[in-house]
């Protein structure tokens, strides 16, 4: 039977508006911001590991056995994710969890205006240079930022920043690369 995107597309909302309202109303922003970064890492886990996506999916097992399973997984995330994703396992709907996730997100920035900006380097930031950084993306984006940091010595240095689709790069390596690119170029072109 075809699946109505309309339909799919009000779930989504539906199981994104009750996880933000459920998250929200237990711990304000920073249980909406933990919800988020946990489904995040859901997605991920989800897209690797095929045998538990499925296992989530399969028809084969009862709504009790899927929504039973949700919660053993996910147990120690914040309760009210492991709700909804034990419903949304349990009515087979456990494949939307990466477009709820994202649904949660523009919640956030929407009621919330808070956008969560990926700050990557290769040492942690000090006091100083995350409130510059904040700032700065504040400014630029017009809303509340919040950073959510990540080491990777394998860019050995400089930094990279993503949001929303919007990414920086101005690591080490990224500039190296540009630089190799434009010697390149200088060489195939003859001059040199």
């Amino acid at each position: 039977m075809p699946t109505n995107r309309l339909v799919v597309k009000e779930q989504i909302a539906t199981y994104a508006s009750v996880l933000y309202d459920a998250a929200y109303e237990a711990g304000g922003q920073d249980a909406v911001l933990e919800v988020r970064n946990q489904m995040e890492q859901i997605v991920s886990i989800m897209h690797s590991d095929m045998e538990l996506s499925g296992a989530l999916n399969n028809t084969g097992y009862t709504a009790e056995q899927r929504n039973g399973l949700a919660k053993a997984v996910f147990a120690e995330c914040n309760p009210a994710l492991v709700e909804v994703l034990a419903v949304m396992a349990e009515r087979g709907d456990a494949d939307m969890i990466d477009r709820v996730c994202q649904a949660v997100g523009e919640l956030l920035d929407t009621k919330l205006n808070v956008c969560v900006v990926d700050v990557t380097t290769v040492v942690a930031l000090d006091d100083n240079l995350r409130h510059i950084i904040t700032k700065k993306a504040e400014a630029d984006l017009g809303k509340t930022v919040v950073l959510r940091e990540r080491i990777d010595e394998s860019i050995l240095g400089g930094i990279i920043m993503s949001t929303g689709g919007k990414y920086i790069d101005a690591s080490v390596v990224s500039q190296l690369n540009k630089a190799r690119n434009v010697l390149k170029e200088t060489t195939d072109g003859g001059e040199c």
